[in-house]
């Protein structure tokens, strides 16, 4: 029994050493193969285009950017491999590909194998996602395999940022088992880790606006709230690949989504410091509008720089707001220095490592790491900030910060609508006693003016009364305190002047402006430059001598440009350098002063004077303090 029983020990180990010599053998898969060249040809085609003349032999991975600016369409990619000879006819082999931007097609020795989905617009957007290609052992060939690659993608131009950008990855092939652990390696950081972090931080965001809801005084959670479900929405583009949108639809609605949030983002540090500015909250909502037009003005064959513009300014005021909270945190409450300085410092990095990729001074990363690192710093505060407001009742540190923040807001607002009101209250003051005058002067003055003009037996009296009557009626329009229409005021000064000189026997060529503008001069600008014309119409009626005048109007801008030249014998040369001594140029200057215009004076013996005079548009521009 003993000799027996030793046989059959030595049976089995002897068993043992032939498996564990054969195993490695049996069981060892084909060696992974890296594929870092390809000949490339852009095209369209259904097909590789066999003989092409433009096709190169290209390194993988291949940017577009570098290889082939501004192509935007399809890429053939040709590449050949063999198995070698540890291949079984029996083993699964696959093509591992980390990135193809935006779609991949996969032909094996002529066949298609693999599609990612739709290759005409829209094409289908799986940059982010690595692709894992099964190869058929019945199309696998011992020897010269012929794998084609068609990519469809986008140029950088046509995109907002980089890693959307057409391309291709180097390739793998080898065992599917050793690549599929890979591919859901790199499946699981590209995408899912991204979507559960926005998951998590979208949930996080409704319940902190929720809560903000609840508590209406606690504006910093409702910023923080809204900005974490925008980032939640915007990271869910990773969820929808088949949009049924073009590209430069989709690039431009992800950059209209960057905006609020970043408004959202500054108005929670400054609220959260306790400081509320109505200025940097119009130029928040300014910018939402101005982002917009600027990149729809580029156009989507420049969105990338346009955006990269963007992306600078709008890192300048995250920074900045991230510096002022610091500096109120510092003064007010050093109990929340130090936490917002550690959180703001690692969205900063993460800002700057991004920023830095893409001007392209880094190198794509293999997994997205703002979309990862940032809602885990924002969940991280976030969740602080839950836990801070629930404990407030055992903070009276905190409780006192917030309570004098909210002092100091009630107590600007006061002071701002206080200022306000006593503003309005002159305003409304100062136009009844305008509309007062203006009445008085109508009702009893015209009246006894029109009184004259029509009893006198004096013609002298009587072209006298005219006149004051004229330039009574002119004050009261000025007085009631309406704008003129430009095109109406144009219109008036026009007949008045062409009908002076006309009397005058002085010819006129008066050239208005080349068609009708809604523009408008306020009231007292419109009196002002209608006592400048006449004054320059009657120095050309009794002191130049002219036989022709020639006026132009222009707007430039807002600003609106009269200018009157004549053809008389000019200022005399005892006057040069004494023009506001005399002809009324001192008084037409110190009309235009009171305007923030300007009035100019050319003029020298024998070549006639030109008047140049600029005034303001729009509203009524305060008056210059009278000497």
């Amino acid at each position: 029994m003993n000799a027996v029983a030793l046989l059959r020990l030595a049976a089995r180990l002897l068993c043992a050493a032939v498996l564990a010599t054969a195993w490695p053998a049996v069981a060892a898969p084909p060696p992974t193969q890296l594929i870092t060249q390809a000949l490339s040809v852009a095209s369209n085609a259904e097909r590789f285009p066999e003989g092409d003349p433009s096709a190169i032999t290209v390194s993988l991975p291949d940017d577009w950017s570098d290889s082939q600016p501004r192509h935007d369409g399809g890429v053939w990619y040709r590449v050949n491999f063999n198995p070698g000879p540890s291949l079984d006819r029996t083993d699964l082999l696959a093509l591992y590909v980390p990135r193809a931007c935006s779609n991949l097609d996969v032909f094996l020795n002529g066949r298609r194998i693999h599609s990612g989905g739709r290759m005409a617009d829209p094409v289908a957007r799986n940059c982010h996602y690595p692709q894992l290609v099964s190869l058929p052992g019945g199309l696998v060939l011992s020897q010269g395999n012929v794998l084609d690659l068609h990519v469809r993608g986008h140029a950088l131009q046509r995109v907002a940022a980089r890693e959307r950008a057409g391309g291709l990855s180097e390739l793998r092939v080898g065992a599917y088992d050793e690549l599929a652990a890979l591919h859901a390696d790199t499946l699981f950081w590209n995408v899912t880790a991204v979507q559960i972090a926005s998951l998590a931080l979208g949930m996080l965001g409704i319940v902190m606006t929720a809560l903000a809801w609840v508590n209406r005084r606690d504006a910093p959670m409702g910023y923080y709230g809204l900005m974490a479900i925008g980032w939640a929405l915007v990271s869910a583009r990773l969820w929808w690949r088949e949009v049924p949108l073009d590209n430069a639809t989709v690039e431009f609605l992800i950059c209209l989504s960057f905006t609020p949030i970043l408004a959202l983002a500054v108005q929670f540090l400054l609220s959260y410091a306790g400081v509320r500015s109505r200025m940097i909250e119009a130029a928040l909502l300014a910018q939402c509008v101005v982002l917009p037009m600027s990149l729809l003005l580029a156009g989507p064959g420049r969105l990338f720089g346009m955006t990269g513009a963007w992306y600078v300014v709008l890192a300048a005021e995250t920074l900045g707001a991230m510096l002022l909270h610091l500096h109120i945190s510092w003064r007010d409450q050093r109990s929340e220095f130090w936490p917002m300085a550690i959180t703001l410092a690692a969205a900063a990095i993460a800002l700057a490592v991004e920023m830095a990729v893409q001007r392209g001074w880094l190198a794509l990363p293999p997994a997205p790491r703002m979309q990862i690192l940032l809602p885990l710093i924002l969940i991280a505060f976030g969740v602080r900030l839950v836990v801070r407001r629930a404990s407030a009742a055992a903070a009276p540190d905190a409780s006192r910060f917030n309570m004098d923040a909210r002092v100091r807001e009630i107590t600007a607002e006061i002071e701002r609508n206080h200022a306000q009101l006593a503003e309005l209250r002159i305003e409304q003051v100062t136009e009844k006693e305008r509309k007062r005058i203006a009445a008085d002067l109508h009702d009893d003055l015209g009246a006894k003016l029109l009184t004259i003009v029509h009893t006198s037996e004096s013609e002298r009296i009587s072209t006298l009364a005219r006149e004051a009557l004229e330039e009574m009626r002119l004050s009261v329009r000025g007085l009631t305190g309406r704008p003129v229409r430009l095109s109406d005021a144009l219109a008036d000064w026009r007949a008045e002047t062409v009908m002076r000189l006309g009397q005058a026997n002085v010819e006129i060529d008066w050239k208005s402006l080349a068609e009708d503008t809604d523009q408008v001069l306020p009231a007292r600008g419109f009196v002002q430059t209608t006592r400048i014309l006449r004054e320059a119409v009657s120095n050309i009626i009794k002191h130049s001598g002219a036989s022709h005048v020639k006026v132009r109007c222009a707007i430039s801008g807002l600003q609106f440009g009269l200018n009157i030249q004549d053809n008389g014998k000019g200022i005399p040369m005892e006057l040069d350098g004494k023009l506001d001594r005399g002809h009324g140029m001192s008084s037409m200057k110190h009309r235009a002063k009171q305007m923030q215009g300007q009035c100019l004076v050319e003029s020298g013996p024998g070549y006639g004077t030109v008047i140049r005079l600029t005034l303001p548009l729009g509203p009524e521009a305060p008056a210059a303090p009278a000497r």
